[in-house]
């Protein structure tokens, strides 16, 4: 990234990747759940999983962004 983040935005992104872990941590229980379920909506079990693993992109994003870069 070219410039440095504040303080106020990186805390705005802590908070956010914290509400995107819980999110995750969420729908990974509801996805077991559902799974156990042998008359489970098929489709609806996929949308979850593609939500999660875009939340896990996300998050992985912003923990790249909350880290500081250190010189070669």
């Amino acid at each position: 990234m070219g410039r440095m983040l504040e303080s106020s935005e990186l805390a705005k992104l802590a908070r956010l990747v914290m509400e995107l872990r819980e999110e995750h941590r969420d729908l990974d229980e509801a996805i077991a759940r559902l799974q156990s379920d042998l008359q489970s909506d098929e489709l609806l079990l996929k949308r979850m999983k593609k939500r999660k693993l875009r939340l896990k992109d996300q998050i992985a994003w912003i923990d790249n962004l909350l880290i500081p870069d250190e010189p070669a």
